[in-house]
């Protein structure tokens, strides 16, 4: 089961999207993160699930964000302006990366200490590739994100390589694992940006919290 949202509600989640949205700045430290001026909402997930490829999708851009089929490449936690409204941060991704051991865990680190301080983040999108499932580096996130109470919920990527029928059974099975987890929305949101399929929908979500 899915949150659901009106027609007009979908409508308007389009028009914004569709407008304004700048990248406002790279973080590589939490002193220099912008002023917690307005409501955040973070998108995490392990290396290549395709954070940057569903952020150019909902904003229908092709570059907004930096694709790379080089795991690790984004390497800061990147500041969108969603029409002054709401800022989107796109995370360094977690788990394997093609970089140094050191800088891994300097990424880590600044990851997890903006996720634990931030008081405008009012919720991390946890992407997970629809083929793979939750990995251990999720859990791991989803632990850390329950023991400081930050609200996050499951975003299923790459929905259009599997088949229907395993779709299904990954869901069931990740919604079960989510009734352990305090801070885990209960439903989970399925997507693919090359197919269009969930976008519109994620879009709501996504202004609902700004």
């Amino acid at each position: 089961m899915e949150t659901k949202f009106s027609q007009k509600q979908l409508e308007e989640a389009r028009k914004i999207f569709s407008g304004s949205c700048d990248f406002m700045l790279g973080v590589v430290s939490l002193a220099t993160l912008p002023n917690a001026d307005k409501s955040e909402i973070a998108f995490a997930g392990r290396s290549n699930v395709g954070k940057s490829s569903l952020i150019n999708a909902l904003t229908g851009r092709k570059a907004l964000a930096r694709t790379s089929h080089t795991p690790g490449r984004t390497q800061e936690l990147n500041f969108f302006n969603l029409g002054d409204m709401l800022y989107m941060i796109d995370m360094p991704g977690y788990g394997y990366a093609k970089v140094s051991k050191s800088k891994v865990e300097a990424w880590t680190k600044l990851i997890y200490q903006y996720l634990r301080g931030r008081q405008t983040l009012r919720c991390v999108f946890i992407l997970v590739d629809s083929r793979h499932g939750l990995k251990d580096s999720d859990l791991e996130l989803m632990k850390m994100l329950d023991e400081t109470a930050v609200s996050y919920r499951i975003i299923l990527t790459k929905t259009d390589k599997i088949k229907t029928q395993e779709l299904e059974k990954r869901t069931n099975k990740i919604i079960e694992t989510l009734k352990k987890h305090p801070a885990a929305y209960p439903e989970i949101h399925a997507t693919s940006s090359h197919k269009d399929i969930g976008l519109n929908e994620l879009q709501a979500i996504i202004l609902s919290y700004a």
